[in-house]
């Protein structure tokens, strides 16, 4: 398959302060190599891009050394926190700026999405605005044109076509602004994070056209959003990146999988109450692996392990832990208890038991309908994604929070 992007030995710097070398001389010497395409001769070594930590020099590397082929027709999720260069690489891509070093081949045009509002003039109306977006993305008015009713039809802001677009909502802004660059005819399609201020009926929209763009039409896809789902659900290939550097690039599941274990975790509960005058209670609770490794974050197809330290002063004869998970709303959704305690004790989840959302756990020790001897409320939060279910296909729609275990006759 033919590529349509092409990255080699890509990397941006960004010098903090003030940008003169301090002489003239030198000023006309960097300038000389500016035009002739040279590296920067004054260009000192810099630092990545991380912002939790002080640095000790005035040049920060946005993007170092990035390496990787985008087949045509290929949807990419590009996942990372905040600053760690997507954004960056995304304006390189759609030649906003340019690289400090290193290639990059594109084949194609190019349709982005980048801002609220993009290419847009707050003066003219949207019927004016999409004629000049269109020709800012290289499209021919007879191509605008052929796909100017589609264009508003997809927008919903029909009513509003002659009105001037200052008037606009910002989420009026961004259905005109990606209905205009996904209906237009580009060979690549870059998003960039803006459809977070949409409404969860027109995202759902949106990523349903991004997927018909891909696998539809085998246009490209670049895809840039906080939210893993969406990503799982669009995209065939992943690549992440951290402090302006390429993590992982890979297919789509194993990109996810390898995030989502790499993310910081704050799922731990430990009792730091005075507990020691109690017969039993519950002295900690992790969210983990298979491993025994702290996780928060996990796929629906992967097994979830809560391992309890029970504090055992006097052992209960008819003593049960009780564990309940919760939804995102507290409402309990799942429950189970053994009368087997021990001081250290697992509870496995099964794979394929809880859909995607937010959770978190209630558990106590108690002898049924009789006392409660020791709780914790509401604690170790941690969140199923769903990528690949036969439920997955329904999108941001709320199909309950457990698979059921059925047949069809």
């Amino acid at each position: 398959m033919a590529k349509a992007i092409t990255v080699e030995g890509l990397s941006k710097a960004y010098q903090l302060g003030d940008f003169g070398t301090g002489t003239l001389s030198r000023d006309v010497e960097r300038f000389i190599a500016r035009v002739r395409g040279k590296e920067d001769p004054y260009l000192r070594i810099g630092e990545t891009n991380d912002r939790t930590a002080k640095g000790e020099s005035d040049i920060v590397w946005c993007l170092k050394d990035l390496n990787f082929d985008i087949e045509q027709g290929d949807a990419v999720g590009i996942i990372g926190r905040n600053g760690a260069g997507k954004s960056t690489l995304l304006k390189i891509i759609s030649r906003i700026t340019s690289p400090t070093s290193g290639t990059i081949k594109i084949k194609g045009r190019i349709a982005s999405l980048l801002e609220v509002g993009t290419g847009f003039h707050p003066e003219l109306s949207g019927r004016e605005n999409i004629y000049l977006n269109g020709a800012i993305l290289g499209m021919r008015k007879s191509e605008i044109k052929r796909k100017f009713d589609e264009i508003v039809d997809f927008a919903g802001v029909e009513r509003y076509i002659d009105t001037p677009v200052k008037r606009y909502s910002s989420g009026m802004y961004v259905r005109l602004a990606f209905a205009v660059a996904a209906n237009l005819e580009s060979e690549i399609l870059i998003v960039d994070e803006v459809l977070a201020v949409g409404d969860a009926e027109f995202q759902k929209k949106c990523l349903g056209k991004m997927n018909d763009v891909s696998k539809g039409e085998g246009r490209t896809v670049l895809f840039v959003s906080h939210n893993i789902n969406s990503i799982a659900q669009l995209c065939t290939t992943g690549l992440v990146m951290n402090n302006g550097l390429m993590e992982t690039y890979g297919p789509i599941n194993s990109v996810i999988s390898q995030y989502l274990t790499n993310k910081t975790n704050s799922n731990l509960y430990i009792n730091k109450n005075d507990s020691n005058h109690k017969r039993m209670f519950i002295s900690q609770i992790a969210i983990t692996d298979i491993n025994g490794v702290l996780k928060k974050d996990f796929l629906h197809n992967e097994e979830i392990y809560i391992r309890f330290i029970l504090g055992i002063n006097t052992k209960i004869k008819d003593a049960d832990l009780f564990v309940m998970i919760l939804n995102e709303r507290k409402k309990r959704v799942f429950a189970c208890e053994t009368n087997n305690l021990n001081h250290t004790m697992t509870l496995i989840l099964n794979a394929d038991q809880l859909v995607r959302g937010d959770y978190s756990l209630h558990a106590f020790i108690n002898i049924p309908q009789v006392e409660q001897v020791d709780v914790a409320e509401d604690v170790c939060n941690f969140t199923v994604f769903d990528n690949s279910s036969i439920m997955a296909k329904h999108g941001e729609y709320n199909y309950g929070n457990v698979f059921g275990r059925y047949n069809w006759l």
